[in-house]
């Protein structure tokens, strides 16, 4: 069975750390699937408001929506542990980007998981995928290919 493969940067464009609760963990007891796109989700909105804008509704006047995601396991996460999750900006064009994410046991170093979520521009108004706002391309100091 072909596996996910998430190519990861040697260098991260923004660094989080992020609890894991209670309410993360699966019936098995480790961080659950969807707990890791939370996190992610969480660490994304960081990165936004780190880079000046307000939310992922309004970045320079356009939202974002997600158009995929992928996760890969490396490790159990569990109660207790503080993840570092680390956010690369990759491939942005001019109607959406990639971020790559890597979740750490920032008390261990153990690489607990990878994401990758496809980000669109989008106008919840209009209700139509937009363009890169200049302000956003400025923001990050890379323009879209």
């Amino acid at each position: 069975m072909p596996r996910i493969r998430i190519e990861l940067p040697e260098t991260f464009d923004f660094v989080t750390r992020i609890p894991v609760r209670v309410d993360d963990l699966n019936y098995g007891g480790h961080l659950s699937n969807d707990a890791v796109l939370s996190v992610a989700h969480e660490a994304r909105l960081r990165w936004i408001r780190s880079l000046g804008f307000a939310s992922e509704l309004d970045v320079a006047g356009i939202g974002l929506i997600m158009a995929d995601a992928a996760v890969v396991f490396r490790a159990e996460g569990g109660h207790g542990m503080e993840l570092r999750v680390e956010v690369a900006l990759r491939e942005p064009k001019s109607r959406g980007f990639d971020l790559v994410y890597r979740l750490v046991d920032d008390a261990t170093e153990t690489e607990i998981a990878q994401v990758k979520t496809g980000m669109l521009w989008f106008d919840y108004r209009a209700k139509r995928v937009g363009h890169v706002p200049e302000a956003f391309t400025k923001a990050v100091g890379r323009g879209a290919v």
